[in-house]
């Protein structure tokens, strides 16, 4: 089996989640450290915007009330509200057979240990097909449209991904709402009048789902990070070590660099 390493993180500020995935990038793209999956979570609850996405999509009065925090990944993609939900990121070296051919392929890949681990906690999900592509109209939401090769059941997204490639290695992250109500990210977003901003809710709630109102039930982060876990395990033949559960040192300085000089910069932030 194949050695690959395994971090469980507490939830952090948005800054610090990306600047984390970053450094993870990095140290496996120089083959510092194996191909690692990280599970995490958000605190305080944080919007992420893609990273070609505008700006102006944000209501950054309504951030501030809500006290959510912003981000802008290095992925990208549309807008997600980060709560209530277990996160996942692989970070690949770019040769790995994984990685292999065009950003869809290797979703397609990837995409089998989250569908299994879906499986694992009773969920029958099936994949948006690969010719799929967003209407014309496609807002500002991340979760209002499947991409291709994303988890939904019934037709509704229940897990969305995105992925970035560097010369030397890919990161794919992606989210898995737990519970809540998926309909709250418009609140964080500009429209042009309240009918809008309530039309804009309904969709997101048609068009997404969470694990409980598929479930019926509501898992805590853990279990479902353990079934994640075990399907990794199970699609890809991996081991993962117990002695590499955590971040390097010189992983850790570089989060922290990458978080003071780029992801809680609002320079980059607020770019375009």
């Amino acid at each position: 089996m194949r050695q690959w390493r395994l971090i469980y993180d507490l939830p952090a500020a948005g800054s610090w989640n990306m600047a984390v995935d970053e450094a993870i990038l990095e140290a496996v793209g120089r083959a510092a450290q194996p191909p690692t999956l990280r599970l995490y979570a958000w605190r305080p609850a944080c919007l992420s915007l893609g990273y070609g996405q505008p700006v102006a999509h944000i209501a950054h009065q309504n951030l501030a009330q809500f006290g959510w925090d912003l981000v802008r990944r290095p992925t990208g993609g549309r807008a997600i509200l980060h709560t209530d939900e277990l996160t996942y990121s692989l970070a690949l070296p770019i040769d790995h057979e994984l990685a292999a051919g065009s950003v869809l392929e290797s979703y397609h890949r990837i995409s089998q240990a989250l569908l299994l681990g879906l499986q694992l906690l009773g969920v029958q999900p099936t994949t948006a097909p690969p010719d799929t592509s967003p209407p014309a109209d496609t807002g500002p939401v991340c979760f209002e449209t499947p991409s291709p090769y994303e988890i939904t059941v019934a037709g509704r997204k229940l897990i969305g991904s995105a992925q970035v490639r560097r010369k030397t290695a890919i990161l794919q992250h992606g989210t898995l709402p737990l519970t809540g109500d998926l309909g709250r990210i418009v609140d964080a977003l500009t429209f042009a009048d309240e009918p809008q901003r309530e039309s804009a809710r309904q969709q997101v709630r048609q068009r997404a789902i969470t694990l409980q109102q598929v479930l019926g039930l509501e898992l805590d982060w853990s279990s479902v990070a353990e079934a994640m876990r075990a399907a990794f395990v199970r699609t890809f033949a991996v081991n993962f070590s117990p002695t590499l559960v955590s971040l390097s040192d010189l992983e850790h300085t570089r989060a922290r660099q990458l978080q003071s000089t780029l992801y809680a910069d609002s320079g980059w932030t607020n770019r375009r």
